[in-house]
C-alpha cells in the first residue's frame, strides 16, 4: 500500500528504546504535545459537521459504518465462562464492577451474561458495549499468567516495576491490588507455538495513546488487547485474522482516530474494506506520532463518536505518579487511565 507519510522504522523490539525515551522529561513534553495536537486538529466536531454538504454526508456515513459499523461485529472468538472464572479469581470484584457501571446507565443483560453466564459464544463487540469489553478483556490481560508480562518490558527494573504502570495501578475493578492477579491465573495456556504468535503480533500492534506496542501494555488499551490476542491465540485464530480482528476492536476503542486514518485512504484511493490490517495497526498509522502525522494531511478530518480513553472512572487515572509514561488525552466517556 503506498502512502505519502515518512515511515518509521520499528523492528519489534524497539519499544525499550521508545518508552526509554518518553521516561525522559523532554520527550514526555514532546509526546504530549504529538497527542494534543492530533486531538486539537480532531476536535471541533459539530461546528464542521454543520459544514458537511448533503451530498458529502452520505460518504462519510458509509466511511463510518465501514470503520466501526453501528449494529457491532462479531469477533471470531468465544467467550464461554471467562468472566465466572476471572470473578471467582477476583481479577473482577462483581461488586464493584456492578457498581461502577450502575452510574452510567447499568448493564445490558448480553454484557451482564459476559460477566457471570457459562454458556457465552462467540463475542459481539458494539459501540455501546465496547467501553465495558475493554474493561473485560483489560482484566483478562493482566490477570493470565503469560511471558510477556513476566519477562517483556514492564518488568523492567529501569521503568521502575510493573506495578507502575496506567494498566496496573489503573486497576482498581479487582479483589485486592491489581498486582495481586498480575501474571497470576492460568485463565489461558498457550502452546509454545501460540505464545510465539503472540509475541509477534503484539509487537505489531500499537495504540494511538502512547507509542508503545501492545507487547509493551502498559495501559489498559495495550492490556486488553494483549488479553484478546491471547483469546483468539488459544481458540486457533489465524495470524492474519487476528490483526483484522484488532483492528476491528481498536476502531470502536478510537472511533475518531480510525475515521480520520479512514479520511486518510480514501483520499489516497483506498477504500477501508482494502487496507492491510496489519500495516494499519503498525507504527506509521496507530501510534499517537504515527497518527499525528495522518492526521495532519486530512483537511476536513471528519469524526462523531467518542473515545475510549484510558481510564476506569470518567474523572480521570488511578494509577500511581508514572502514569506520564504514557501521555493519554482524556475524552469520552472514559478518561485518564483508570477503568
Amino acid at each position: 500500500m503506498e502512502n505519502n507519510i515518512p515511515s518509521v522504522e520499528h523492528d519489534g523490539s524497539s519499544f525499550q528504546r521508545t518508552k526509554e525515551d518518553v521516561l525522559l522529561p523532554a520527550s514526555i513534553i514532546v509526546a504530549a504535545a504529538l497527542i494534543a495536537g492530533a486531538w486539537i486538529y480532531t476536535g471541533g466536531l459539530e461546528q464542521r459537521r454543520e459544514r458537511v454538504l448533503p451530498q458529502e454526508q452520505g460518504s462519510l456515513n458509509a466511511l463510518e459504518e465501514a470503520v466501526a459499523p453501528s449494529e457491532g461485529v462479531v469477533l471470531p472468538v468465544v467467550w464461554k465462562d471467562m468472566g465466572v472464572q476471572m470473578v471467582r479469581a477476583g481479577v473482577i470484584d462483581k461488586e464493584k464492577f456492578e457498581k461502577l457501571y450502575e452510574g452510567r446507565g447499568g448493564v445490558g443483560e448480553y454484557e451482564k451474561n459476559l460477566l457471570q453466564g457459562t454458556e457465552n459464544g462467540n463475542i459481539k463487540i458494539t459501540p455501546e458495549n465496547s467501553g465495558i469489553l475493554l474493561n473485560l478483556f483489560w482484566a483478562l490481560g493482566l490477570g493470565t499468567k503469560n511471558d510477556i508480562l513476566e519477562k517483556g518490558p514492564m518488568r523492567d527494573l529501569r521503568y521502575g516495576g510493573a506495578g507502575g504502570f496506567a494498566s496496573t495501578g489503573g486497576w482498581t475493578l479487582s479483589e485486592g491490588n491489581a498486582m495481586d492477579h498480575y501474571a497470576r491465573h492460568p485463565f489461558i495456556v498457550l502452546t509454545n507455538e501460540k505464545q510465539s504468535v503472540v509475541e509477534r503480533v503484539s509487537k505489531n500492534i500499537f495504540r494511538p495513546c502512547c507509542d508503545n506496542s501492545t507487547y509493551f501494555p502498559d495501559c489498559n488499551h495495550g492490556m486488553a488487547m494483549l488479553g484478546l490476542l491471547e483469546l483468539m491465540a488459544s481458540q486457533g485464530v489465524s495470524e492474519e485474522e487476528m490483526y483484522r480482528v484488532a483492528l476491528q476492536v481498536n476502531a470502536y476503542w478510537f472511533p475518531d482516530t480510525y475515521l480520520t486514518i479512514g479520511t486518510y485512504m480514501k483520499n489516497n484511493g483506498i477504500d477501508w474494506k482494502d487496507v492491510d490490517p496489519q500495516e494499519i495497526l503498525g507504527i506509521n498509522y496507530s501510534s499517537v506520532s504515527g497518527y499525528a502525522r495522518i492526521a495532519a494531511q486530512v483537511a476536513e478530518p471528519q469524526q462523531e463518536r467518542g473515545e475510549n480513553g484510558c481510564g476506569v472512572d470518567a474523572g480521570g487515572s488511578a494509577a500511581p505518579e508514572r502514569e506520564s509514561v504514557s501521555p493519554t488525552l482524556q475524552r469520552g466517556e472514559q478518561s485518564g487511565c483508570g477503568i
